[in-house]
């Protein structure tokens, strides 16, 4: 199945083809993704959804060129993820998608400031401009004053708005978000979520969501549910409210 979404056909942000990932062989092989199909248009505010070990984990790491594909094809921005070299996959990364991770992955040792710049730095980003991008996104996403304070003297909210800040800077096609409100209170996850709303609508930022949580899940305009690696429901939103279909009874 090939589903589409509201982005530019001629320009998606992330297309898979037929996409499988499995693990192991014969009779205990476990196929994560399973023939997934799937083309997500430019600037689209998706959720991956489904039980766990639905495959949402692997199947945004076989989009972000963390981990290799079984068989199948994975095109970032144009781009074909399988066909480049390790070197040409982390610049992929380093130009063009962003990382949100469920525990943050900030370095302790550096700053707010420091840790947000990272990626620019290694772009060779001079010192002075970079700095400048980092303290406008702070002020635009409630982090104005907090850069020179490291990490363990921030809330944890706080830390997730630093990891956004750092998956944001340089513009990239794509931001990949792993349950990035697990470890969040509502408030904390609500503002989160608010500072990814302006960043999609205002710069065009693509995100896409694993996530088990109803909040991030009312938010999208997109969802897609796995099932067993597969793709079993893939529709656009009409409301806030969610279809019946989005969630399994323990989730509820």
């Amino acid at each position: 199945m090939t589903s589409k979404g509201n982005g530019s056909a001629s320009s998606p942000a992330v297309e898979t083809h037929e996409l499988w990932k499995t693990f192991g062989e014969g009779e205990t092989a476990v196929h994560a993704v399973n023939n997934v199909s799937v083309t997500i248009g430019s600037g689209e505010f998706v959720a991956l959804c489904g039980p766990s070990g639905s495959g949402k984990t692997t199947l945004v790491n076989l989009i972000g060129g963390l981990t290799d594909p079984t068989r199948g094809q994975v095109l970032v921005d144009g781009q074909d993820v399988g066909a480049m070299s390790e070197r040409q996959r982390a610049q992929l990364r380093l130009d063009r998608i962003g990382f949100v991770f469920q525990a943050y992955n900030l370095l302790p040792v550096l700053t707010a400031m420091e840790n947000a710049e990272f990626p620019l730095m290694l772009r060779g980003v001079h010192r002075d401009e970079r700095r400048e991008e980092v303290s406008k996104l702070f002020e635009h996403i409630g982090l104005g004053g907090l850069e020179d304070r490291r990490p363990g003297a921030l809330s944890g909210g706080q830390q997730q708005r630093v990891a956004v800040a750092r998956a944001v800077l340089g513009a990239p096609a794509l931001v990949l978000a792993d349950e990035p409100t697990a470890n969040l209170d509502t408030q904390a996850s609500d503002a989160l979520l608010e500072v990814m709303e302006v960043l999609n609508q205002e710069r065009g930022v693509t995100f896409i969501f694993c996530t088990h949580d109803p909040r991030v899940m009312r938010r999208a305009r997109r969802i897609i549910r796995l099932v067993d690696g597969h793709v079993e429901r893939d529709a656009e939103k009409e409301s806030g409210d969610l279809p019946s279909w989005v969630l399994d009874p323990v989730e509820t």
